[in-house]
């Protein structure tokens, strides 16, 4: 499994004689290298925390990282570095890591769950995409659906929205399985979702804001007006 990217943060700086007491210390950050010379060990952690890895490196002075490896998180330190401030930068930067992967967004397995959820509570289960995921080339339109290959995708630039946002542009593309169109029968299935007209103010505000072309419906295509399932441009 490859490496998350590392999270890294200054470490303290060593004075003439050793290390400065506490974790204090800002510097500039660089690569971490192999470790060498101090052998890796593995602290003992809470069993609420991942497995952590502490590998102590000569070549490191001033600098602390951590970064996934597999089933564990490996935690990077100055050789020098004292009991007590691995100690104290060991649970730093778990705490820092954990913050960073909270804020990712989700990717396509967690996408296609979620289609699966949406399509249970608000279309009966009906549409069943072969495929979902993101795609960063969407530009003119918030997501698409092909329904003659079952696939669903939706712009990146949804992520970091509100949920509800993502959830109807997702519902829209599942909406398409089961009916191509922007017809009435379409708008009749995007009716028991509740945050339909919600989440489009929402998109046209984030379109008038960025001075944008009028996008108001995830497709690209124009929508009935608020309020109205009446018929819609085709596809």
């Amino acid at each position: 499994m490859p490496a998350d990217p590392a999270a890294d943060a200054p470490g303290p700086a060593p004075g003439p004689a050793g290390p400065a007491p506490g974790p204090a210390g800002p510097a500039p950050d660089f690569a971490a290298g192999p470790s060498r010379a101090v052998p890796a060990r593995t602290p003992v952690v809470d069993a609420r925390t991942p497995a952590v890895e502490v590998r102590r490196s000569a070549r490191r002075s001033r600098t602390v990282s951590a970064r996934r490896e597999g089933d564990r998180v490996v935690v990077f330190l100055p050789a020098r570095m004292s009991a007590e401030e691995e100690e104290h930068w060991v649970a730093a930067m778990l705490e820092r890591l954990a913050a960073r992967e909270k804020r990712r967004p989700a990717g396509d397995d967690a996408l296609a769950r979620r289609a699966e959820e949406l399509s249970g509570r608000y279309l009966a289960g009906r549409a069943r995409p072969l495929s979902v995921r993101w795609v960063t080339n969407q530009t003119t339109r918030w997501g698409s659906c092909t329904p003659a290959e079952g696939t669903v995708r939706l712009s990146h630039r949804l992520q970091g929205m509100p949920e509800y946002v993502v959830d109807y542009v997702l519902l829209h593309e599942l909406a398409h399985l089961l009916v191509p169109g922007h017809g009435p029968r379409f708008w009749e299935l995007l009716e028991a979702y509740p945050l339909t007209e919600r989440a489009r103010g929402y998109l046209e505000g984030v379109v008038a804001a960025a001075g944008l072309p009028h996008l108001p419906d995830p497709c690209g295509q124009e929508a009935p007006p608020t309020g109205l399932r009446g018929p819609g441009d085709g596809d």
